[in-house]
């Protein structure tokens, strides 16, 4: 049977004589959507790869944030992360095009089996997150 450090070079992970480990991006991506899958846990995930539970956490929070790129095929095709991107107001090109109008936001809706969450499109991406956290933890 295989030990850890064995089955992480396997992956490309670099290994030093200190106990250090070097994380190429693709298997942190890959770790990273293995938490994504239904059932699975951040602790659970973890321990199967030796690391620390805060470690993967890190690599999920450089995930959202859009600086690890998460496998473009996962076994479960329902779950995955998307690129957004966010463009300001068009400028006209010319006299001849009509003027921008501001157009307010519409406001977010959270609908789960019994409960109907609206909030106002300039919330915070830190309340929203704790919203749908908190919201899973109903589940």
């Amino acid at each position: 049977m295989a030990t850890t450090d064995e089955f992480l070079r396997d992956y490309g992970v670099d290994i030093r004589t200190n106990g250090q480990r070097r994380w190429p991006d693709e298997v942190k991506a890959r770790i990273v959507a293995e938490t994504l899958e239904p059932g699975a846990t951040v602790n659970e995930v973890a321990h199967r790869y030796g690391m620390r539970p805060n470690h993967l956490s890190e690599w999920r929070g450089r995930a959202r944030r859009g600086e690890l790129v998460l496998p473009a095929v996962l076994e479960d095709d329902s779950l995955c992360f998307a690129p957004v991107i966010v463009s300001g107001p068009r400028v006209p090109s010319s006299q001849d095009d009509p003027p921008i109008q501001s157009v307010s936001p519409k406001p977010i809706e959270i609908i789960t089996a019994a409960v109907t969450i609206r909030l106002d499109a300039d919330i915070g991406t830190d309340r929203l997150v704790e919203i749908v956290r908190g919201l899973e933890t109903r589940a």
